[in-house]
This record gives C-alpha cells, sequence and structure tokens, in this order.
C-alpha cells in the first residue's frame, strides 16, 4: 500500500512535525503538489488521523498523573457503555482504554495537586457506576513516551 517516498514522508513527519509540506516534498524529491496528493492519500486511508500539540502538563501546573485500572460489574446491563459515556464527562480524564481480562478499562487522569485529585477521586471517580474494583497507580516519572515506530 505504501510505497517508499510515502513511508519516508511518514518517518519525516514524526522526525519533526512542525516540517512544512514544501519541506517535505522537497527533502522527498516531489513538488509541492505531489506531496500534497500524497499526505491527503494517507489521511483517507486512515494512516494519518490528524496533528496534535503535546502538551507539558506539569507546566500548565497539572503536577499529579494517576492511572486507574477499573473492573466493571459485568453482571450490569450496559455496564460497559454506562462506565464509558460517564467517564467522558470527567474534564480531567485524558485517556481512556478498554481491556479483555481482569481490568477491563484504564483512565488517565491528570490533577493539579493532591488535594484536587482527592477531589476528583472522591466527587467523580466513586460516582462512576457499575465499578467493581479500583486499583490506582500515581506516576513518579515517565521515563519514555513515544509514539514514533520505524517505518
Amino acid at each position: 500500500m505504501l510505497d517508499d517516498v510515502d513511508r519516508r514522508i511518514l518517518r519525516l513527519m514524526q522526525s519533526d512535525p512542525s516540517l512544512t509540506v514544501p519541506e517535505l516534498a522537497e527533502s522527498c524529491g516531489l513538488t509541492a503538489n505531489r506531496a500534497t496528493r500524497r499526505i491527503e492519500k494517507m489521511r483517507e486511508a486512515g494512516i494519518l488521523i490528524g496533528q496534535e500539540a503535546v502538551i507539558d502538563w506539569k507546566a500548565l501546573g497539572f503536577d499529579v498523573a494517576v492511572s486507574l485500572r477499573i473492573t466493571l460489574d459485568k453482571a450490569a446491563p450496559r455496564a460497559f457503555d454506562d462506565f464509558l459515556d460517564a467517564a467522558r464527562l470527567v474534564p480531567e480524564v485524558i485517556e481512556i482504554q478498554t481491556f479483555l481480562g481482569r481490568v477491563d478499562v484504564r483512565l488517565h487522569i491528570l490533577a493539579r495537586d493532591l488535594a484536587h485529585w482527592q477531589a476528583i477521586y472522591r466527587d467523580q471517580v466513586l460516582n462512576l457506576p457499575h465499578i467493581a474494583e479500583i486499583e490506582a497507580l500515581m506516576t513518579v516519572a515517565s521515563v519514555k513516551r513515544e509514539d514514533v515506530l520505524p517505518l
């Protein structure tokens, strides 16, 4: 599906997302129009799904990161749907993942400090429906965070 030029475009975009289309085109030996067409084709194929800003949450005052591993009461009808619908409404939840196995859902939550975390946990998390078990893991250090894969 992808040729060497497409892979080169993706590698360049991963290594420096700020590159403009003309810069990408020049690095790949293409015109800007041809590079644009290739990028649009990859978007249409679902290979490129968007661009995003990487925010340093600590710089904005969010010093506490907690990962919650949650097991749901699967005997309840619509347990997953009800839980996910409610969890999406918690503003401090920045990521929701679902799993197969003992743990059903992982929520990644950011808070300004421990008092803020306690308020989120007490007032919002504990009110989410169909929770059977919760395990909280507080982030001490982020050792590696990278979405770049070799192409």
